[in-house]
């Protein structure tokens, strides 16, 4: 198994895991439960941490991705910096509500705004993991590449000096 396969394996928690967390954090809402509302912030906790095995196979994944033909620099940069802002933005997410759950547990009076904070945050941050989702699916993916996206520069993985016509 390498960097690629293990990030393909990983990069979806960071997505899924805080979709949960605001429907769990909703749901706390609509049953004005604060033992529900705290549940979605160890939920956002647990999205940020699984931020962080996505980023680490990052690196490796692109090496191994540019040595693909038909992958552009291009297209995989775009996706390292929509992986990075969404990254910032779930670990955001993961600290506010790691202080939440300490707010929650010495029963401070502003638990109630971090709440309301996090819901925030977390609409904002699945904003972010969309285009982090889709732009990493748009690497390997040529039907779902939005046309924005340059893909006329040279493949990293053509220009060998190989000839592909093998028609010798």
């Amino acid at each position: 198994m390498n960097d690629a396969h293990l990030h393909l394996l990983v990069n979806h928690f960071p997505i899924i895991v805080p979709v949960v967390g605001l429907l769990v954090l909703i749901a706390g809402y609509m049953f004005k439960s604060e033992s529900v509302k705290t549940t979605a912030l160890g939920i956002f906790v647990l999205g940020a941490l699984m931020t962080i095995p996505a980023m680490f196979t990052g690196e490796g994944a692109e090496e191994i991705a540019e040595k693909i033909p038909g992958i552009t620099r291009d297209i995989i940069h775009h996706h390292e910096e929509m992986a990075e802002k969404f990254a910032f933005m779930s670990y955001f997410l993961g600290l506010l509500s790691l202080f939440g759950l300490w707010g929650r547990w010495k029963k401070k009076a502003f638990i109630g705004y971090i709440y309301g904070t996090a819901l925030f945050v977390a609409v904002t941050n699945m904003y972010f993991a969309s285009q982090a989702g889709a732009s990493g699916g748009e690497v390997r993916h040529t039907e779902i590449r939005s046309e924005g996206i340059v893909t006329d520069s040279i493949p990293t993985g053509q220009g060998s000096g190989e000839s592909e016509d093998h028609n010798d």
